[in-house]
């Protein structure tokens, strides 16, 4: 990693970094529309009584719309997402799409599978990788633990392609179902990580059970293509949602509650960074 000062940029430096525009809605934004619209009856998350702001689907006085911002990247995303889990408001692969441009979210289907996503996952223009557990790989399918960021080329006279990580996002148990049941993922390279890997993040994140998020797991994919500033803003960006999430149940005790400004702060500062490691990539 690049030995980047934090002191270089300060925060108003990144809010006026991008736009003085707000973002626009995001892949996961126009899916929800869409599931929505074919549910009948409301989803019955925890917490269905708590005014939320319909983009985050946080509580509003803990809204984190106004931090959003979107990464200097080269990795783009696919999230195939289980059904109405584009509706939980818990979900955190939304928070993927909110950091990374190109981001493309479809509903799950065994038998009717979207064409578009099939038309993205054979577009010359991506190599994709799915980011999944090595042990349950087809025979012959390639297990990978980091990818060439700066894109693929298979011979000199093919253009570059852009790295496409593909996320299942659902419950374990969903996750497993869509990967055996979609033969179209069967051929495609696998990016696994080393069990000692995800230990070590999840006793970094003080987790106890080992599990990690959506958005956590592609924290380490991001790490994995190459950009480990970039991975630190989305895991800062996951805390930061995790814990807006928990005060706005009352699930935080007072004598365990930091003042939210220090998850602002910290996603606030691991962004700089990442400008500044784009920056001087570019030069």
């Amino acid at each position: 990693m690049d030995n980047i000062s934090d002191e270089s940029f300060s925060h108003e430096d990144i809010f006026l970094a991008d736009t003085h525009q707000p973002l626009g809605p995001h892949a996961v934004h126009k899916l929800y529309l869409q599931r929505k619209a074919l549910s009948t009856k409301p989803f019955g998350a925890r917490g269905k009584k708590l005014v939320r702001c319909n983009a985050c689907l946080l509580g509003q006085q803990f809204c984190t719309c106004e931090f959003r911002r979107q990464l200097k990247t080269n990795v783009s995303f696919l999230l195939i997402m289980y059904d109405d889990e584009v509706l939980k408001p818990t979900n955190s692969g939304r928070l993927i799409a909110d950091l990374v441009p190109e981001t493309h979210a479809y509903i799950w289907s065994r038998t009717q599978t979207d064409a578009a996503m099939l038309a993205l996952l054979n577009n010359p223009e991506y190599q994709a990788y799915l980011v999944f557990p090595g042990q349950y790989a087809h025979t012959g399918q390639e297990i990978l633990s980091s990818i060439n960021n700066t894109g693929i080329r298979l011979s000199m006279k093919a253009p570059v392609k852009r790295p496409l990580l593909i996320m299942l996002d659902g419950s374990w148990r969903e996750a497993i179902k869509m990967f055996r049941k979609s033969p179209y993922l069967h051929h495609l390279p696998l990016l696994s990580f080393d069990p000692k890997v995800l230990a070590t993040y999840a006793l970094r994140k003080g987790s106890h059970d080992f599990q990690l998020g959506t958005a956590e797991v592609a924290a380490l994919a991001i790490e994995a293509a190459g950009e480990p500033h970039n991975g630190l803003v989305l895991s800062a960006w996951f805390d930061l949602f995790v814990e807006s999430s928990l005060l706005g149940r009352n699930r935080r005790c007072k004598e365990d509650i930091l003042p939210i400004k220090n998850y602002q702060d910290k996603f606030t500062r691991a962004l700089a960074l990442s400008y500044q490691a784009s920056s001087l990539k570019n030069e």
